[in-house]
């Protein structure tokens, strides 16, 4: 089958859609748990070779790679394009997942259960949703001799839940030949959509495309001074130094820098909803409450921020330890990376030493071009009432290590979503979830991006 001749997308009974729902509870049951320590993080290569098993069953040549240390698996496999002189496309998702707690879900985190219209589980949204979506689509297009416009490679890669060291960071530096030729790459939280209430009484479907990233940075502070007694006088304690720095770093405010992603999204959703978003204004971040919980992410992107997560200090209660460590969490606008860091100097003081434990740089590119146009023609296929924006992810994606090869990156994991569903907090959440016909939506619109991109 030719991808040039079927305008309108897929049939809502296409073999993608028919199984996506089923490969998403499956993958769900795979516990790919990242802790960020080599030694307890498990299930990647187990789920990895599933996925192979699910791509040569179609005919697929796959390639498996494990990145830097036993059982971190990568997958990859390349559907040939009508045009393969054209710069190829990366369709890239993790299979690695944050753990859980199983006591705290109401149904077991790793169950992959379909219930009361939605798959629940750990990754349903981060991001076995879209994994799930790509594999489908990838089995579809083999089973029916799908010929795309251009070459795509489907990555299904590990330890994205740790920066991707062990993951896409690992393969930049030590296996490019497996990007040469991908021009473009699509990843994950974009494509989702926000209702924006509109001054005539409808509403409007936002579906936000990530065209940027702020930088993400795991900064540990190191404050050391005398060891003592702790029943003597101490004026010099690595615990109170640390301390007072951890404080201010947190409670300080960074200056709002509006991106031009960020610019562009709040224009549009000022066309859209009537409301005012002056970025100067007074009252910026009261006015994107108004938003609903995406506010959560939009507000983020408007400042650096930087959160103490973690402290370690002491190994007996009556001692004075020598040395007092804490890591922060640190999220920087683009191009404000030299800033921030003058000024997290001056907020620690000279008595505190801080490094980076995990450095990687934000990236933003235009929204514009051909891949652009065709994220918005498939939305408007499937959803008439849609619009495609432009958003800054607050977090970070394996896009930065592909953004590193000179790959264009964006994220278009598309789900039409009901209104009412607090879609930010399932992210690392309890309970998370995908709606059932969020994922048939998404295949739908993704098969029709991939035939026209």
């Amino acid at each position: 089958m030719s991808a040039t001749g079927d305008p309108s997308g897929t049939s809502p009974d296409s073999s993608a859609v028919a199984e996506v729902v089923d490969l998403v509870s499956a993958l769900i049951r795979f516990d790919t748990s990242n802790t960020g320590d080599l030694a307890t993080t498990k299930g990647e290569a187990e789920c990895a070779r599933w996925v192979i098993e699910q791509l040569e069953e179609v005919g697929y040549t796959t390639e498996y790679v494990e990145s830097g240390a036993p059982g971190r698996g990568n997958v990859f496999a390349r559907l040939p394009g009508a045009d393969s002189s054209r710069g190829a496309l990366l369709i890239h998702g993790h299979l690695d997942v944050v753990p859980a707690e199983a006591a705290d879900w109401s149904v077991h985190p790793f169950s992959g259960a379909v219930r009361d219209g939605y798959v629940w589980g750990r990754g349903a949204v981060d991001m076995k949703d879209m994994v799930g979506m790509s594999l489908a689509l990838a089995r579809q297009f083999r089973r029916e001799g799908t010929v795309p416009p251009r070459d795509i490679v489907f990555a299904f890669l590990a330890d994205e839940e740790n920066g991707g060291k062990w993951g896409s960071q690992w393969l930049v530096k030590h296996r490019p030949d497996l990007f040469d030729g991908i021009t473009e790459a699509v990843g994950e939280v974009g494509g989702f959509s926000l209702t924006v209430p509109r001054p005539d009484g409808s509403d409007r479907r936002l579906y936000l495309v990530e065209t940027a990233e702020k930088g993400l940075g795991w900064m540990r502070l190191r404050a050391k001074a005398r060891a003592g007694h702790g029943s003597f006088l101490h004026e010099d304690n690595a615990v109170t130094i640390l301390a007072r720095a951890v404080a201010r770093l947190g409670t300080h405010t960074f200056p709002l820098v509006v991106s031009d992603s960020v610019a562009e999204f709040l224009a549009a959703v000022s066309e859209e909803s009537g409301l005012e978003f002056d970025p100067a204004g007074p009252d910026i971040e009261g006015r994107l409450a108004k938003l609903g919980t995406i506010s959560r992410i939009i507000g983020a992107t408007l400042r650096d921020t930087a959160n103490p997560t973690m402290l370690s200090a002491g190994y007996k209660a009556n001692v004075i330890p020598q040395t007092a460590e804490a890591v922060v969490d640190c999220r920087v606008v683009p191009g404000r990376q030299a800033e921030f860091e003058r000024e997290v100097d001056e907020l620690i003081g000279p008595d505190v030493e801080r490094e980076w434990i995990t450095k990687l740089d934000s990236y933003e590119t235009t929204f514009d071009g051909h891949l652009v146009d065709a994220m918005n023609a498939a939305v408007l296929a499937h959803d008439p009432n849609g619009r495609t924006v432009p958003y800054m992810l607050s977090g970070g994606t394996d896009a930065k290590a592909f953004a590193e090869l000179g790959i264009r990156c964006f994220g278009f994991a598309p789900l039409r979503l009901p209104p009412e569903l607090d879609f930010t907090a399932l992210f690392h959440g309890v309970d998370e979830r995908v709606p059932v016909e969020s994922l048939e939506f998404g295949t739908r619109v993704l098969e029709h991006f991939l035939l026209h991109s």
